[in-house]
C-alpha cells in the first residue's frame, strides 16, 4: 500500500529516476518491474497465445498519475496512452481535490446482464410469464456452469423478461441477472445464456438466436465525487467558468461527445494499463450517457464556499480475474502497483481517474485554453517527427512553444539552427 501519492516534482525526473522511485514506494523489486520498464522484454511467445495472426506489438506509453485519495487511501495510478497531458492533468487535478479529502467512491456490485434472444414465438406475452415461472428452473441450469463462482458468493441471482418490437416481429428477451465477483464476466455470463437456451426455446415454442451479454452495464455502476478548492483552481470565476462549461456539454450533444471524450481519456488510460477491455467500457458509458437522451457522465455544483463539487456515475466492467488482466506481464504489474484487492476497487479508481481528467479538460477550457498546455507537449512529439533526437528534442520543443509556432516546418528550422550552432 502507498501511504502517500504527493511526489513532487516527479514529472521533473528522469525516466530512470522515475522508476526507482515508484519501486522505492511500491516495494516491488527490479525483477517484478522489467516488463514496465523494457517491454522487449515482453516475450512474443505470451503475446502469441492472446490473439491470432501475432506479428509483433504495439508499445503505448505508461505514465503513473500521482496525487490520488481515493475513500481515504492514497494510490499511484498507472496510465496507458499515447495523448500528451492526460496523465499529468489528471494528476494536478487530484492534488486540487486533496484539501477536501480527495475522492469518495462507491458501486452497486459486480452485476451483468446477458440475453438470450427468442423469435417466432407464438404467444409472445404468455411466453414471458411461463418464463418466470420456470424462474428457479432457469437460475438453477445457469449456476451449474460455474459452481465456483457460486460458491465465491456469485452466479445468476435474478431473470428479467422483456417483449419488444422489432424489424422481423415481436421478441421476448430473456435477461439473465449475474454477480460475476472479481471477474468481468463475460465469459461467464456468455456461457450461462447458452446453456439455459434451450429450455427458453421449450418454453416459448420459437427460435433462440443471440446469446450474449449486454456492455450496457447499468446494474454495475460506479460514483465517485470529490470537491475541487476554490483557490487552487483559480478562483471563482474559473469555478464558475467550468460550471459553464458542463452545462454546455448537458445542453448539447455536439459539445458533449467532446466532454464524455474527455472522461474516456481518463478512464480508458487506466483500463488499458490493467488489461481490461476498454472497448467494452467504451461502449457501455456512451451507451449509458444515451438513456433518455445524450448527456455528459459527470456533474458539476459549487458549495457554501465555492469550490467546485464535481460526481460521476459510469458502468465499470472490469476484473482482477482472467484475459490479459492475468495473462499479460504489465498488466500484473499495474495491478501491482495499485494495490487493489477486488474489482470493485478498481472500479473506484477508474471512475475517480475519470472525473479528474474531465475536470482537468475543463478547466483549461475555462480559464487558460486546451491548447496551452496540450501543445507544450505536443511539442515533443512534433521536434521528434522533424528528426529531433535527445537534449535537442526539448530545446527545439521549447522555442516552438516560445514562438507559439509548432508545426514541423518550423521544428525542422530550428532544430538546423541548433546543430549549425554545435558545429
Amino acid at each position: 500500500m502507498v501511504e502517500n501519492s504527493r511526489i513532487p516534482g516527479f514529472h521533473k525526473l528522469s525516466r530512470e529516476e522515475r522508476v526507482k522511485k515508484l519501486q522505492e514506494m511500491t516495494g516491488l523489486s527490479a525483477e517484478e518491474m522489467a516488463p514496465l520498464v523494457d517491454p522487449g522484454q515482453v516475450e512474443l511467445s505470451v503475446l502469441d497465445r492472446m490473439i491470432e495472426n501475432v506479428v509483433g506489438a504495439m508499445p503505448l506509453p505508461l505514465g503513473i498519475a500521482t496525487n490520488f485519495r481515493i475513500n481515504e487511501r492514497d494510490y499511484l495510478i498507472p496510465m496507458a496512452i499515447e495523448e500528451p497531458s492526460v496523465v499529468a492533468a489528471a494528476s494536478n487535478a487530484a492534488k486540487m481535490a486533496r484539501p477536501h479529502g480527495g475522492f469518495f467512491a462507491t458501486d452497486t456490485g459486480p452485476i451483468m446482464r446477458s440475453q438470450v434472444q427468442a423469435v417466432n414465438v407464438p404467444t409472445p406475452y404468455a411466453a414471458k410469464l411461463k418464463i418466470i415461472e420456470a424462474k428457479e428452473e432457469i437460475l438453477k441450469i445457469a449456476n451449474e456452469q460455474d459452481p465456483v463462482l457460486v460458491r465465491l458468493g456469485g452466479g445468476a441471482k435474478d431473470l428479467q423478461v422483456r417483449v419488444i418490437d422489432s424489424a422481423v416481429g415481436p421478441m421476448v428477451i430473456t435477461e439473465l441477472i449475474v454477480d460475476t465477483r472479481d471477474a468481468m464476466g463475460a465469459n461467464a455470463v456468455n456461457t450461462m445464456a447458452e446453456a439455459v437456451a434451450p429450455t427458453i426455446e421449450r418454453i416459448t415454442g420459437g427460435r433462440v438466436f443471440l446469446r450474449i451479454l449486454s456492455n450496457l452495464a447499468d446494474l454495475r455502476l460506479v460514483r465517485a465525487r470529490a470537491t475541487f478548492d476554490r483557490e487552487m483552481l483559480g478562483g471563482e470565476e474559473v469555478v464558475d467558468g467550468i460550471i459553464a462549461a458542463w452545462a454546455f456539454a448537458e445542453a448539447d450533444p455536439y459539445r458533449c461527445a467532446t466532454h464524455n471524450k474527455g472522461i474516456m481519456n481518463g478512464i480508458d488510460a487506466v483500463v488499458i494499463a490493467t488489461g481490461n477491455d476498454f472497448r467494452a467500457i467504451e461502449a457501455g458509458a456512451h451507451s449509458y450517457a444515451s438513456l433518455g437522451g445524450y448527456s455528459s457522465l459527470t456533474k458539476y455544483e459549487k458549495d457554501a464556499d465555492g469550490n467546485l463539487v464535481g460526481s460521476i456515475e459510469v458502468p465499470m466492467a472490469v476484473g482482477l480475474i482472467g484475459g490479459a488482466t492475468r495473462s499479460h506481464p504489465v498488466a500484473r504489474l499495474s495491478i501491482k502497483i495499485l494495490g487493489v484487492k477486488t474489482a470493485a476497487e478498481l472500479g473506484h479508481i477508474i471512475a475517480s481517474v475519470g472525473l479528474a481528467q474531465n475536470l482537468a479538460a475543463l478547466r483549461a477550457l475555462a480559464d487558460e485554453g486546451i491548447q496551452r498546455g496540450h501543445m507544450a507537449l505536443h511539442a515533443k512529439n512534433v521536434a521528434v517527427t522533424a528528426g529531433a533526437e535527445g537534449d535537442l528534442i526539448d530545446l527545439v520543443a521549447e522555442r516552438m512553444v516560445r514562438e507559439r509556432k509548432i508545426n514541423v516546418a518550423r521544428a525542422k528550422e530550428i532544430l538546423q539552427e541548433l546543430l549549425s550552432e554545435k558545429q
